[in-house]
C-alpha cells in the first residue's frame, strides 16, 4: 500500500467523523465544551482537534518534503493556547475543514516520492527521531493523529455527547454485507 493511499483516506474519514462529533456536541453543551479535559495535566478539547489537524497537515509536508507553511505553525500555536483561546465549535470544524480540503486537494500519488527515504523528525523536547517514511507514517504519523483524535472522542463522551461506536466506525457502513445490519 502506497503511503498516500495509507494516509489520506485515514485522515480524510476519521476527520470527517471528528466534525460530525462536533455537531453533536454543538448541540448539546456547545462552545464551554472546548475547554473541558480529561485531566488537569492534559491539553483541552480544543487543542485536541487542532492537533488531529496539524498531525494530518505536518505528515503531507513532511512526505512532500515541503517546509512547513506559516498557517501550519499558526494552527500549531493556537493549539498550544487552546486552554485560553478555545473559540467556537464552528472554529474548531472550520479548522477540520480547512484540513480536508489540503488532503483532498493531493494528487493520488503525492506522498509516495518519500517512499524509502529518512526522515529527520525533531520534537520539542531536542530528540530527533532517524525514520524512514514508512516508519514516520506508521509509527508518528498515524498513532499521534489518533491519539488526539481519540482524546477528543473520550473528552466529549465524559462530557455528555452521546457518542457511540457507530459514531467512530460510520465510514464503514457502506461496506456492510445486505442483509447483515442488525435491527435492535
Amino acid at each position: 500500500m502506497s503511503l498516500t493511499n495509507l494516509l489520506v483516506p485515514t485522515f480524510v474519514q476519521m476527520l470527517n467523523r471528528l466534525s460530525t462529533w462536533l455537531e453533536k456536541a454543538d448541540g448539546s453543551t456547545g462552545d464551554a465544551l472546548l475547554s473541558a479535559r480529561l485531566a488537569p495535566d492534559m491539553f483541552p478539547l480544543s487543542t485536541q482537534i487542532r492537533f488531529a489537524c496539524v498531525q494530518a497537515q505536518e505528515a503531507m509536508c513532511r512526505l512532500k518534503a515541503e517546509d512547513f507553511p506559516d498557517s501550519l505553525g499558526a494552527l500549531r500555536d493556537e493549539g498550544r493556547n487552546g486552554a485560553e483561546h478555545p473559540g467556537s465549535i464552528a472554529d474548531a470544524k472550520g479548522r477540520i475543514a480547512q484540513t480536508l480540503a489540503l488532503l483532498e486537494g493531493l494528487a493520488p500519488d503525492a506522498l509516495d516520492a518519500a517512499a524509502g527515504t529518512m526522515i529527520a523528525h525533531a520534537l520539542p523536547n531536542g530528540m530527533i527521531l532517524d525514520l524512514t517514511a514508512e516508519q514516520y507514517a506508521r509509527d508518528w504519523a498515524l498513532p499521534q493523529f489518533y491519539f488526539h483524535l481519540m482524546t477528543a472522542y473520550a473528552i466529549l463522551r465524559a462530557n455528555g455527547v452521546e457518542l457511540g461506536k457507530a459514531d467512530y466506525v460510520a465510514h464503514l457502513f457502506p461496506t456492510v454485507r445486505p442483509g447483515t445490519m442488525p435491527t435492535a
